[in-house]
């Protein structure tokens, strides 16, 4: 029983990333660039980070992603520019997908406490995978639950491919909340392994987010003075027949960061897509680091042997240029300090 669940843990593992849904964190706001173009300088200052996260552990085949970003907001020009390198790579198939993507923002100034930006993002992709790992039917044996190395059908070559993606979005933000709506993919590349046998088109994936950050009051600690929040925040996502709903709280108390968030939506009536409860704790500290660690507790049947998820997010914000002579620490926006 326990190898026939592995088969279809297999089989399933392959069947999104093959359709062409998007990779996720589950820290998505500890990677704003890759949540919403319209993030790119939203903190007002400058920005680096790193992202990692290890899905299904427990499987011997699992997911890995990487991620690595930089942005930059130019007060002279009301605009945000950014780069970052992505890479999610599946194990069974060898299926690596790498990307280097450069991103703009123009903020609107609407009021001294509300504005908006628009954000794009271009992205050059590269595509791998190890085929020759494909099962086929005429191997899997149902009696003895094995699977034998020879088929009859023959793979052709395939050798990697190179594509554009397009993205945009837009944000709304004040002192204490923000709202952003992005879409990913607007050009819909095709990720067919065998271009000249037909089209597999990367659907739109289009995003609604948000969150609101309560006051808490400021302590002292060893003569500083801390300011703690209670922020809420929410995350609705829709890619092609997929979507899915992550809801989070997060509280910053002097250094330490504590949160707890729910990833899930019944996206059918039949079908139970209750997927985990995620655990984060972190730090932030006054040279403007700061780090997290989530875990994804799984709550499907499968979730004892594929042992959930580990993520890892790290930041550093700082101030670039003179901050008396151009008056920018009040311009910072608190709302993206330290929120995962």
């Amino acid at each position: 029983m326990r190898e026939k669940l592995l088969f279809i843990l297999i089989g399933l593992s392959l069947y999104s990333p093959l359709r062409g849904q998007d990779f996720q964190f589950s820290q998505f706001y500890a990677a704003p660039l890759y949540l919403n173009p319209a993030m790119t300088g939203a903190t007002e200052l400058s920005r680096a980070g790193a992202n990692y996260r290890k899905q299904w552990p427990g499987l011997s085949n699992d997911f890995t992603a990487y991620s690595a970003y930089f942005d930059h907001y130019s007060i002279d020009m009301n605009s945000g520019f950014g780069i970052s390198a992505n890479s999610f790579q599946e194990s069974n198939q060898n299926i690596n997908t790498s990307e280097v993507s450069l991103f703009y923002s123009y903020k609107l100034e609407v009021s001294t406490d509300f504005s908006i930006r628009f954000g794009g993002q271009s992205a050059v992709v590269r595509r791998s995978a190890r085929l020759d790992r494909l099962v086929f039917g005429d191997q899997i044996d149902l009696f003895s639950q094995t699977i034998n190395p020879d088929t009859q059908d023959n793979i052709p070559d395939f050798s990697p491919y190179t594509y554009l993606d397009l993205s945009f979005g837009t944000l709304m933000s004040g002192e204490s909340f923000f709202i952003g709506l992005s879409a990913h993919h607007i050009n819909q590349p095709n990720l067919s392994f065998f271009p000249g046998n037909g089209e597999s088109l990367l659907p739109v994936k289009w995003s609604l987010h948000g969150g609101y950050s309560f006051p808490l009051g400021t302590n002292n600690w060893w003569g500083t003075d801390y300011d703690n929040q209670l922020t809420l925040q929410a995350n609705y996502k829709t890619q092609g027949a997929y979507q899915q709903l992550d809801l989070g709280m997060q509280m910053l108390y002097g250094s330490f960061i504590g949160g707890l968030g729910y990833r899930g939506f019944p996206s059918q009536p039949e079908v139970s897509n209750q997927e985990s409860i995620i655990f984060l704790l972190g730090v932030k500290l006054d040279t403007g680091l700061v780090i997290g660690y989530s875990y994804d507790f799984m709550l499907s049947p499968i979730g004892q042997q594929a042992k959930g998820a580990h993520e890892v997010s790290i930041r550093y914000m700082f101030l670039w240029g003179d901050p008396k002579s151009r008056g920018q620490k009040s311009r910072i926006n608190k709302c993206f300090h330290y929120m995962m």
